[in-house]
């Protein structure tokens, strides 16, 4: 299910900003020429469909893609503007570095992004963890948006379904 996200009424967290310099996180928008090391890292932890997002929110200029990096190593991600205009996600973190609020710094910073770039409203499409939305961002659930704007969707193709004549 998407949900809804009042862009206008979002502030920035100092207490989150504290957070994340104590534990030497630093969130930052990606550079074009770091998409293949974000892509690695994304495709073997939340699969290629995102890698694709990220890729297209990547290549935007400015990219739409931030990116949580801990003593040097990346941890997690989030983009919007990468399926359709208006839209957050993906976005995720290792499971490693979870509980940190690095997700919520990266959601933060993703949606005032948004808002800087003119959008009142960000919709979250496809939200997983929707207490964590709503709880952080007061985020509302969009009745009737399932599956939305990811309706009919291709499936990956397995190697196995490649032509000889592509090989």
């Amino acid at each position: 299910m998407d949900m809804l996200v009042k862009l206008y009424d979002l502030k920035p967290d100092a207490a989150l900003d504290a957070r994340m310099e104590r534990q030497r996180i630093t969130i930052r928008r990606v550079l074009p020429p770091e998409l293949k090391a974000l892509t690695d890292w994304i495709t073997p932890r939340f699969g290629v469909g995102w890698s694709s997002e990220a890729t297209a929110a990547v290549m935007r200029q400015p990219p739409t893609c931030f990116v949580a990096i801990q003593n040097g190593t990346l941890i997690g991600f989030a983009c919007h503007e990468a399926t359709a205009k208006g839209f957050f996600g993906p976005t995720g973190v290792d499971s490693a570095a979870r509980g940190q609020g690095a997700g919520h710094a990266l959601l933060l910073t993703t949606l005032l992004d948004m808002h800087a770039q003119g959008y009142a409203y960000g919709v979250i499409g496809g939200a997983g963890p929707m207490d964590f939305y709503r709880r952080s961002v007061g985020a509302v659930p969009i009745e009737g948006s399932i599956p939305g704007i990811y309706r009919g969707m291709l499936a990956e193709a397995e190697p196995e379904e490649i032509s000889e004549s592509h090989v």
